[in-house]
């Protein structure tokens, strides 16, 4: 053990004590940040596909300099006076900081491939992407942006359910959110859906299992409980890799799972095959 620990001191922590190298959440090995890095935050050894920002999601599927926020400035209250451990008012406060963003989602007008789209991505590290009020009405917005542009809607998933902080207030944001795809959807116009590790609660239950498309990232975590919960339910064992985007692949719950490196491409080719542009080439390595 004390070899160990000298080991870690002086092989794998910079001077400024952050450490060169993180443990997959999935495969439980040791990586190296860097080669992390370098292959798009994706677990060389067993594909999992670590959670990314919004920055970083922006760049690796919007064209340079495309993309234009709305509705940035819309910010949550505090309808219930709610208190936990800490007040509402004051989490959100904290999380504001600490992103630099006032929800859990951020959404605007992009291209991709010169193709313009209504582009919506959430942020997990917002109280675990949950969704509020400000998350719904930001959503039913960007549809109606989207039906007003006749282009199609984007929206990367990330989340852990409805904000208890928000009450019903919260809850009605499923009903608001899926009565806005069924309007794009009564128009024509396509929704892309792509699910990212988690995607959980009240955001699987309503507009993200909606999408013309549904894709979802390797090894993803996508339901509405955890599994604990459902065993307890139902009083039974649940299969081997439950919840997980390849057994829901394998059920019919999703159309494609696609590894980060071809999404763009992915993308690029549905977005044509939707304004009915002739499609590029579907990259070989996409789907399972």
């Amino acid at each position: 053990m004390a070899w160990f620990t000298k080991q870690t001191d002086n092989k794998t922590a910079r001077a400024d004590g952050e450490s060169l190298w993180m443990k997959c959440g999935h495969c439980r090995q040791i990586i190296y940040k860097k080669e992390l890095e370098r292959n798009e935050k994706v677990c060389p050894k067993c594909d999992y596909h670590f959670p990314i920002s919004v920055d970083e999601r922006l760049a690796m599927v919007a064209d340079p300099g495309t993309f234009i926020e709305h509705d940035r400035f819309l910010a949550p209250t505090d309808p219930l006076h709610f208190k936990d451990m800490i007040r509402y008012k004051e989490r959100l406060k904290m999380n504001q900081a600490k992103t630099g963003h006032l929800d859990a989602i951020v959404i605007g007008e992009a291209k991709i491939a010169d193709r313009p789209v209504i582009l919506g991505i959430f942020n997990f590290g917002f109280m675990a992407g949950s969704m509020g009020s400000v998350v719904g009405e930001k959503l039913t917005r960007g549809v109606e942006r989207a039906r007003a542009a006749r282009c199609p809607l984007l929206i990367f998933s990330a989340s852990g359910g409805a904000r208890m902080q928000e009450g019903i207030f919260s809850l009605m944001q499923m009903a608001k959110t899926s009565s806005a795809v069924a309007q794009l959807q009564a128009e024509k116009l396509p929704f892309i859906s792509v699910l990212t590790d988690p995607t959980f609660g009240g955001v699987t239950a309503s507009f993200a299992m909606l999408g013309d498309v549904i894709l979802a990232e390797p090894k993803a975590l996508i339901g509405f409980a955890g599994p604990r919960v459902i065993e307890k339910t139902i009083r039974q064992s649940l299969p081997a890799g439950f919840q997980r985007a390849e057994f829901l692949l394998s059920h019919g719950m999703i159309d494609m799972i696609v590894e980060r490196k071809v999404l763009r491409p992915t993308l690029t080719r549905l977005l044509s095959f939707f304004d009915s542009a002739p499609p590029t080439a579907l990259p070989t390595a996409v789907g399972i």
